[in-house]
Parts: C-alpha cells; sequence; structure tokens
C-alpha cells in the first residue's frame, strides 16, 4: 500500500487511539474521585502532606517547562528533550500524587472573600478547564517530539506548551491562595 500525505503508519493510529483514550480517561476518573461521596482510607493522615507536595511538583515542572524552551530557542536540542521530559515526569508523578490525595481527602474550600474570592475561582476554573483538556496535546507533544516528528511536534507545541506552562503556574498560585485554609 502506497502511504499517502493523509495516511498514518499502522503503529501511529494505535498510538493516537491511546493517546485519546488515556486523554478522556484521566479527566473523567479525576472528576469520579473528586465527586464520589465517600473517600478512600488509605489508613493515614500522611495525605495531607500531598497538597505541598503537589505545588513543589508544579513549581519544577514549570521551571521545567521555561529552560526547555529556552534550551530549544538555543538550539540545544538534547537538554530540551531532557527538561521535557523531567515536566512530563513530574506531570505523572503529579497526577499520581493529586489522584491519590483526591480519592482520600475533602476538598478544601476557599475561604476569602470579596474581590479575591472572585480572582481566586477565576484562576481555578480556568485552570480546572485547561488542565482538563492539556493533556491530550501534551501527550501528543511529547509523543512527536520523542519519534523526532519535528513538524508535528512544532504545530501542536504552539498550543500544548502555553497550556502547560499555565496549568503548572496558575496549580501553584492556587496552592498559594488556598494553603492557609488546609486543616491539616
Amino acid at each position: 500500500m502506497e502511504k499517502t500525505e493523509f495516511s498514518e503508519p499502522k503503529a501511529n493510529k494505535g498510538i493516537y487511539r491511546l493517546i485519546t483514550v488515556v486523554s478522556i480517561l484521566v479527566p473523567v476518573v479525576v472528576a469520579i474521585l473528586l465527586f464520589m461521596p465517600a473517600k478512600l482510607d488509605l489508613a493515614s493522615d500522611w495525605v495531607y502532606f500531598l497538597p505541598h507536595l503537589n505545588a513543589v511538583i508544579n513549581f519544577t515542572a514549570s521551571l521545567a517547562l521555561i529552560a526547555g524552551l529556552v534550551f530549544i530557542k538555543n538550539k540545544k536540542i538534547s537538554y530540551h528533550r531532557a527538561a521535557m521530559t523531567i515536566a512530563f515526569g513530574l506531570g505523572a508523578i503529579f497526577l499520581v500524587s493529586y489522584v491519590v490525595y483526591h480519592a482520600s481527602a475533602e476538598s478544601t474550600s476557599f475561604g476569602g472573600e470579596g474581590m479575591i474570592r472572585t480572582v481566586y475561582f477565576i484562576i481555578l476554573i480556568s485552570h480546572i478547564i485547561l488542565a482538563a483538556v492539556a493533556l491530550f496535546p501534551i501527550l501528543l507533544a511529547y509523543y512527536y517530539g520523542q519519534k523526532g516528528m519535528v513538524e508535528k511536534h512544532r504545530k501542536i507545541v504552539r498550543y500544548a506548551y502555553p497550556i502547560w506552562l499555565y496549568v503548572t503556574v496558575s496549580g501553584v498560585v492556587v496552592y498559594w491562595m488556598i494553603s492557609s485554609y488546609y486543616s491539616h
């Protein structure tokens, strides 16, 4: 079969399906865990440390993303790959930590009033929406980068990178704004 401009190798189609399934499944699972009526008993108060850890992870991922941009602008491709792989790995660790926390602990309510409350919810809601949609372009961008599909990588990164950076930075801001309201 002749490969046309629009055809994709079978392996790529499988990866695209996997990326699509993961990108749908992760936000659905997170939503279920957030809104499930009873939390899991994970045998300890240790989970109350996780929001603090998540903020550190998000901050570090933000630094890795910024470093990745600086490296690619300076044509340091191997450093760019390393920085983006670190950001990707931190994102995976964050996701596991976030799921464990929200599966076992009640969500914390923001106690601020007035304009700061409005600002908090604008940041929080935009963070949640973009976090839910970010996984698909991030996974595609990472896959394209790892496979050396430079043109496809560049096209998707135009969207994936700013969304990913916003989600990591806004995650830190949301944590900073709500941290004084954590009960543990």
